[in-house]
């Protein structure tokens, strides 16, 4: 399976998850809800920036358009995963919010995962790997023999002139 598969819809189901957690908190604490949006975003966000820069320091090949692909397809799926969540677990919505799901919603997903994975690209690029270990103070540097013999050329018989 691709990567852009897999980090997509992990990205969905947990933009999903984390919006109908959220509505079913809204039912029961209708005033109380700047603690726990707060809590859902910086999860989310630190989802997406984590696994990004672990994909940028492990030097994934091509990171830049799986993350991209990956948020475009975790915009639209978040947002049918979380009208379905709703319907089942919150208060029966119907169809008729899948429109606001599919359009604003996909949007602020989407961006959601974006923004964050491309932090984490350029953070997780700039964290270096531990470096060799250098030799001891009393241990001289070897060099390193090249795969292939160099070759010299012989010196030219041709008298100058």
């Amino acid at each position: 399976m691709s990567a852009w598969v897999i980090r997509g819809l992990v990205m969905a189901v947990l933009h999903g998850v984390a919006l109908t957690v959220l509505a079913k908190y809204a039912v029961y604490h209708p005033t109380d809800q700047t603690l726990p949006v707060s809590l859902a975003l910086a999860v989310l966000v630190g989802a997406a920036a984590l696994w990004s820069a672990l994909d940028a320091w492990r030097g994934l090949p091509d990171r830049g358009r799986v993350w991209f692909i990956s948020a475009l397809i975790a915009g639209p799926v978040a947002g049918i995963l979380y009208v379905i969540g709703r319907a089942v677990f919150v208060d029966q919505t119907g169809v008729s919010e899948l429109g606001g799901a599919l359009t604003g919603g996909a949007a602020f997903s989407a961006l959601l995962v974006l923004i964050p994975a491309g932090l984490g690209l350029f953070v997780g690029g700039r964290i270096g790997r531990s470096p060799e270990p250098e030799p001891e103070s009393g241990e001289e540097a070897r060099e390193v023999p090249s795969p292939r013999p160099r070759r010299v050329r012989p010196p030219s018989r041709e008298p100058r002139g």
